[in-house]
């Protein structure tokens, strides 16, 4: 029996009821990224799984932050090109790149009989979630849960402490100093988001961080530093996208934060190099046979567990189990079994589900994606979970978010779904997520 199964079994007997587990949490997360909600018990992972876990997303993150050697010589801007990114986007890359590609990020999975499969990597200081632990700490008020962990050994990372110590190594603050950082959204979205951040800043004082958020158009750069008012900024925590790059004046008003980057005098963390990494095109590429000679073993062994068969959306030939097809052919036929993304847009935004859309529309938005930066995905079909109610179970589809960090794997957040047939799961839409307890 799984930990899953073990628990189940148990709560049915003698644990607490849903709505007891429910109403105890709720007070807890209003203002964080469960928006106030969330599942009726924690997810749970086995040691084994754990680590082939781990092991797994970091050779992904290995194989990912070398294409550019790899395939294209080391030329960054060519990598930007050729993964869908425009003239202006590759432009901000390259002068926002960091000296080594960011380890932040997180990895959103789905989960089968036989293993994690990933739907797509987002890199950089923009995921969402890493408040979780806040979850963790009031399942634990529960004494049946607490039991549950305590008995069986599971643990759960401190994602929010996680996050510093990759903030303090990446934008190498010297040891003993505590840096000021900005917390900053472009000007369009920070109103909607102003109150989580300012929650959010205020959990990192005790961590040995001073943050303070605002709209990255109240930053300005004079006397060899970037200011917020009058106070001096040494970390500039970047909340805008590359996709906010390409609105209207973003050049212009990103301006003063790039030029301080590229002088030395302020850490952007992360760079705008991650959100390149963490591409569907970056995962087009990796996934391509073409380049598998570029890979040693163990890469290669790691992308053919967790990485569905990926390509851009190009007019000719690609290859799908080592055989030659016209790549628009095989979409129309195989369109139940594929999923249509734009490569560089997040939050479940411009993405089509082909089973879940007609053909004649299919055939439209494809011919529309094509020869542009839009890639195919197979369908992963993932095995729901049960969660129980005061009066019964139901099943709910899990989406698994695992926090890549300096040190390693940094924590999980899983969101759930009931729409078992496999939807786009956003919680701004009405997911509800979780926390995770697992065995190392």
């Amino acid at each position: 029996m799984s930990l899953t199964d073990d628990y189940l079994a148990a709560a049915a007997d003698r644990g607490p009821q849903a709505s007891a587990i429910l109403s105890a949490a709720a007070p807890r997360l209003d203002a964080t990224g469960y928006m106030g909600r969330c599942l009726s018990r924690p997810a749970f992972l086995e040691a084994n799984a754990y680590r082939q876990l781990a092991a797994d997303l970091d050779l992904l993150h290995s194989a990912l932050t070398r294409l550019p050697e790899r395939v294209f010589g080391g030329d960054l801007a060519e990598f930007a090109r050729t993964v869908g990114m425009a003239e202006s986007q590759v432009q901000a890359i390259c002068r926002g790149r960091g000296p080594a590609p960011s380890r932040m990020g997180r990895a959103d999975m789905y989960r089968d009989e036989n293993g994690f499969h990933l739907l797509e990597l987002n890199l950089g200081s923009t995921v969402g979630g890493v408040d979780n632990p806040v979850l963790n700490a009031a399942m634990l008020e529960h004494p049946f849960i607490a039991d549950f962990v305590a008995a069986n050994e599971l643990t759960y990372a401190e994602t929010m402490e996680e996050v510093v110590r990759t903030i303090l190594t990446e934008a190498k603050v010297p040891t003993g100093v505590r840096p000021v950082m900005a917390i900053a959204d472009f000007p369009d979205s920070y109103p909607e988001l102003e109150r989580q951040l300012h929650k959010s800043a205020a959990m990192l004082a005790p961590l040995g961080i001073d943050a303070l958020a605002c709209p990255v158009d109240a930053l300005e750069y004079r006397d060899d530093r970037i200011w917020l008012g009058d106070q001096a900024i040494d970390v500039v925590f970047r909340l805008f996208m590359i996709e906010d790059v390409l609105k209207p004046g973003a050049v212009e008003l990103l301006e003063p934060v790039l030029q301080a980057s590229e002088r030395g005098h302020v850490s952007i963390f992360t760079p705008l190099d991650a959100e390149l990494y963490g591409s569907k095109g970056a995962l087009a590429l990796l996934s391509d046979e073409a380049y598998r000679d570029r890979y040693p073993a163990d890469e290669l062994a790691a992308l053919d567990r967790i990485l569905p068969w990926t390509r851009m959306v190009r007019s000719g030939p690609v290859t799908v189990d080592g055989q030659q097809v016209d790549l628009r052919e095989r979409a129309l036929a195989n369109r139940e079994e594929l999923v249509l993304k734009p490569t560089a847009l997040h939050g479940g935004d411009g993405v089509l589900l082909g089973w879940q859309t007609d053909s004649d529309t299919w055939a439209d938005r494809l011919d529309e994606a094509m020869d542009n930066p839009w890639v195919l995905q197979r369908r992963i079909r993932p095995v729901p979970e049960v969660f129980l109610t005061d009066d019964g179970s139901e099943q709910w589809l899990l989406t698994w978010g695992a926090f890549l960090v300096s040190g390693g794997l940094g924590g999980l957040w899983v969101r759930g779904s009931q729409e078992l047939d496999g939807g786009v799961v956003n919680m701004a839409t009405g997911a509800t997520a979780t926390c995770c307890f697992y065995q190392r």
